[in-house]
């Protein structure tokens, strides 16, 4: 099945926030956001701005009724700043006009006076002036202090990995209207819909229930509407409060560049011992992230990267920990991976450091030390259903690595301009949200008269086909055709207390809801039909609108069997709840069984190096992927795709570069540079691992969102050992993204 939405995109017919009606009366908001990093604030001058023609209200902290407070983890972040700003683009007030050139116009009017205070704007510098969002998480396994005595090799070494911009195609957005009776409906580009509500209601000052919170569809998240939609719907809400009159709110692409967070930059050091047979005994690394001003999902995020810091691999020692440093820029958020690439990233470095210090291919120390079944993960989970040894050798296997190596050589060896580089990349990454609680979901199905079916899940459309899989499972077990059944907009007065869209689980979690509500329904329908039909229920099945009889086509459909039910008023409505089983999690004691499953894969990278000019191109990447079951082989290989390149865009292209001062340098598309059509790769080979799946995946479908994206991290790495082939003085450096610049300075460095 193509995506259900695909047919709307391509006509320009799909609705997105920017694109509903508006009421008569709608106002238009804007935020006024600090110019400096770091100060007091000792005067805001609104009295020009005020007095402009149109411009209805200008709302500060003072205005709230509630909470002036938006943090969700760590309450540290005010929706508006009262006397002290901590970043560039912080929201002090919100402008309120008849149009959006009105408000733009005013926001220019506004003056401000702050007393600069000094600026942080790297993690190191943080843990140096102790600056932390809270205190370090570490988790271990086995003994490092007294292992590294017995390794053969130990290694030490540092990586920088930088940040990494969303870019969604839709930019931050939310459209609010008042109801009656003092209730609030809001629209928004939101991938957490029950946090918007939740929040609104905090700052406002009133039940959550009175506030209604509906998503149609996103232009894209990312991770960067999980928490960062917001403080934009509760800006708007407070205007609506205070007027009683629509307020729309649609953030222009500078402001969303300035004022959002990003993917979180890590500085980290590590320690690696190995053994004469080059088994991996222990690791140790101390990973530095930068939260920004304040701690949004910083901690999670820090969280997922020590699940993640040994990637693939099984080490018996190990010690990893992280510290959240608190900087003067934008908090930074979630992005697709969740702190999982970033220590990938490390461990990969660790192990490519030792290939040169031993002067051996990189992939024979990644091969020995593949994880194994029921080996144990630093945080005690132990491993099943382990399927890397698999990926790895079925791409050795199936993409003849043996040839693609030796063409490379002979490539190389007929060359002095251009080197062609290659790398393994493995992928071993967790699915649930870590957080234990958050591992639930529910679904509301509607059996009309007509035999039709509405659903309504907590899933966020936003380009990842999510619905489209709902509506799949809906059909597959109602036995009707697609055309019957409609997913509705994600709403919190149908479908309440949500978990956000994200941590590759919606798909699950939603999906087992679905499932669990359609089998009740047919259930239901089955004893109708057996009644209708007089026979045993035992012989009835649904399949193409039809009831079927030990597999037999009898002349009873759909519609009659829905129209009797009607008629002996059996309920044609479910509203299903599911949690993910056997998953839990002791931060006391960092230890338990957080994921429900994990994805495997292994992705090989070819580049093309010039050597002149320092550019380089993507040749090929050839993946072996883990989708269990796939239910739909052809949304998931678009999402393998997708995660490839913009990782690879992570690891070469996209640098976020702030001055000492915190302002924003690559603060547009001419400044910050993402994958086009020539920088993503000439080919990518994408071949489904052979295996049965888990029964914990919906359908033994695996999630497919964020695991693909580390799979460009092997880029790096294949641009690294072109680099080497021109230049065999080169010294490994770990500081990404490997731009032009760096790898023509790498070229010819003596």
């Amino acid at each position: 099945m193509k995506n259900i939405d695909s047919f709307g995109h391509v006509r320009g017919e799909s609705l997105f926030v920017d694109d509903i009606n508006t009421n008569h009366g709608t106002l238009y908001g804007l935020a006024f956001d600090s110019p400096k990093a770091h100060g007091i604030i000792k005067n805001v001058d609104y009295s020009k701005a005020k007095n402009l023609n149109g411009v209805i209200k200008i709302f500060t902290y003072k205005d709230i009724l509630g909470e002036n407070q938006i943090g969700g983890i760590i309450p540290d972040e005010p929706l508006w700043a009262e006397n002290e700003v901590h970043f560039i683009g912080q929201p002090i007030a919100f402008i309120v006009a008849e149009s959006e050139a009105i408000a733009k116009k005013a926001r220019a009017l506004i003056t401000i006076k702050i007393e600069e205070k000094p600026v942080i704007t790297t993690a190191k510098e943080a843990k140096e002036k102790g600056e932390f969002i809270n205190a370090p998480r570490s988790f271990k396994l086995g003994d490092t202090t007294t292992s590294f005595k017995n390794c053969e090799y130990v290694i030490e070494g540092e990586t920088f990995s930088n940040g990494q911009e969303h870019l969604y195609l839709e930019t931050q957005g939310c459209y609010a209207i008042p109801m009656e009776n003092g209730n609030i409906k809001i629209t928004s580009s939101t991938q957490g819909p029950t946090s918007v509500q939740k929040t609104v209601a905090k700052v406002l000052g009133i039940a959550m229930h009175k506030i209604e919170v509906d998503v149609i569809r996103l232009g894209g998240g990312f991770g960067g509407k999980e928490d960062q939609a917001t403080p934009w719907a509760v800006m708007a809400a407070v205007a609506v409060q205070y007027l009683k009159k629509p307020v729309k709110y649609i953030l222009s692409r500078q402001d969303d560049l300035r004022m959002t967070g990003k993917r979180h930059p890590y500085e980290s050091t590590f320690k690696i011992g190995i053994s004469k047979d080059l088994k991996i005994q222990a690791y140790e690394v101390e990973f530095l992230q930068n939260s920004g001003a304040a701690a949004d999902l910083s901690p999670a995020i820090a969280e997922r990267t020590l699940f993640h810091a040994t990637n693939s691999y099984f080490i018996p020692n190990v010690t990893t920990t992280v510290h959240s440093c608190r900087t003067n820029l934008p908090p930074n958020t979630a992005f697709r991976g969740f702190g999982g690439p970033q220590g990938m990233f490390v461990i990969e470095a660790a192990i490519a450091q030792v290939a040169e210090k031993l002067g051996i291919d990189k992939k024979i120390i990644q091969e020995v030390n593949l994880l194994h079944e029921n080996d144990e993960f630093s945080y005690g989970q132990i491993a099943t259903q382990v399927e890397i040894k698999n990926s790895w050798t079925s791409a050795k296997n199936k993409f003849n690595l043996d040839k693609l190596e030796s063409e490379i050589t002979h490539f190389n060896n007929s060359n002095t301009q251009f080197k062609k580089g290659i790398s393994l990349m493995p992928i071993t990454f967790g699915i649930s949200f870590t957080n234990t609680p958050m591992n639930h979901a529910r679904a509301l199905v509607h059996i009309y008269q007509d035999g039709s079916v509405g659903i309504s899940t907590g899933a966020v459309e936003m380009g990842q086909s999510v619905n489209t899989k709902m509506l799949q499972i809906a059909s597959q077990t109602l036995g009707i055709a697609s055309s019957k059944v409609k997913l509705e907009t994600t709403n919190t007065t149908r479908v309440a207390n949500t978990s956000p869209t994200a941590a590759s689980a919606t798909a699950d979690l939603n999906g087992k809801a679905v499932l669990q509500a359609c089998n009740t329904l047919i259930e239901r329908l089955t004893n109708v039909a057996a009644t209708m039909l007089s026979i045993d229920k035992s012989a009835v099945s649904f399949k193409n609108e039809t009831v079927f009889i030990n597999g037999e086509k009898s002349n009873l459909n759909w519609e009659k069997v829905v129209e009797q039910a009607m008629l002996e008023r059996v309920s044609l409505t479910e509203n299903a709840h599911y949690t993910t089983p056997i998953i839990h999690f002791d931060k006391t004691k960092e230890k338990g069984h957080p994921f429900a499953y994990h994805v495997y894969g292994t992705a090989i990278t070819i580049v093309t190096l010039d050597c002149l000019r320092g550019t380089y191109e993507t040749d090929a990447v050839k993946i072996i992927h883990d989708f269990g079951n796939s239910m739909n082989i052809g949304i998931d290989k678009g999402q393998v795709e997708g995660g490839l390149v913009q990782g690879i865009g992570w690891m070469t292209l996209e640098e976020i570069s702030y001055n000492n001062e915190g302002k924003l340098l690559s603060n547009a598309l001419s400044t910050y540079k993402v994958p086009d059509v020539f920088s993503a790769p000439k080919s990518i080979e994408i071949i489904p691992l052979e295996t049965t799946g888990t029964k914990m995946a919906i359908l033994k479908s695996k999630a497919v969102g964020e695991p693909p994206l580390m799979y460009g991290i092997g880029a790096y790495f294949a641009i690294q050992n072109a680099i080497k082939k021109f230049n065999p003085n080169y010294n490994l450096k770990f500081n990404a993204p490997f731009t032009p610049e760096k790898v023509l300075i790498g070229l010819y460095e003596k």
